[in-house]
């Protein structure tokens, strides 16, 4: 691994505040240190091997040329996860949930296509021959589009495995991971569930610095793993 997992860094960052204690989920306690003034203290130590074990498994498939699909829907940290994930050449739902984007993706597939044929049409300029108002209703249509499929555009198939940053708020993704077989790597804090989690990463996915070290390392992981597989296709 290039880049090493230090816990100075991560105690700097806030990764191991946990939320209140009335607010933690039982199953998390065997990544929980202790509480203090009514919160629940994350073990550090307990985070990094759990981010290296994620980190070799994600390193692993994209070495044999695996997508990954970043999730995280949380306000604070829309826009770093989008980033990460287009720095990591991989595809991203930063908005909504679009139901059916594993289980059903023979329909979604159909709309991708869609909305990446109206986005070469405009930047070909092919819209000009078309009148103002059905010019409009393309741009419209385009946008819709975009709004649900921009970060997905990729796909070509199901993603090999799941990123996710607030798997509490991603349950209907995780339920269709879990439907087809696809391994989750999540950033989990003390109020979440990690049951059906292939790889637990414990730490406070409030705090956008933490947040950001995380997706930093999981982007250098998969871009060790993409030179690999570049080098030496399957």
């Amino acid at each position: 691994m290039s880049k090493k997992i230090e816990l100075s860094e991560m105690l700097k960052a806030g990764l191991h505040f946990g939320h209140s204690t009335s607010k933690w989920h039982p199953k998390m306690e065997p990544y929980i240190f202790t509480s203090r003034n009514g919160i629940h203290i994350i073990n550090l130590e307990k985070t990094a091997d759990c981010l290296e074990k994620a980190l070799k498994f994600l390193r692993n498939l994209s070495s044999k040329g695996g997508v990954i699909l970043f999730l995280g829907s949380k306000p604070q940290i829309k826009s770093i996860l989008k980033q990460s994930a287009l720095d990591a050449k991989m595809p991203y739902v930063a908005d909504r949930w679009l139901g059916g984007t594993i289980t059903n993706f023979a329909v979604i597939y159909k709309s991708i296509k869609k909305y990446i044929l109206l986005k070469n049409q405009k930047e070909k300029q092919e819209w000009k021959k078309y009148k103002k108002k059905e010019q409009l209703n393309l741009e419209k249509e385009l946008e819709k589009l975009e709004k649900k499929f921009g970060g997905i555009e990729m796909l070509k198939k199901i993603p090999d495995a799941i990123f996710i940053i607030d798997s509490k708020n991603e349950k209907i993704a995780i339920a269709e991971a879990k439907t087809k077989k696809i391994p989750i790597v999540a950033l989990c804090d003390t109020n979440i569930n990690p049951e059906g989690i292939d790889y637990v990463i414990p730490g406070n996915d409030d705090s956008i610095k933490g947040v950001q070290m995380i997706l930093d390392f999981v982007v250098s992981a998969v871009k060790e793993g993409r030179e690999i597989f570049e080098k030496n296709p399957v």
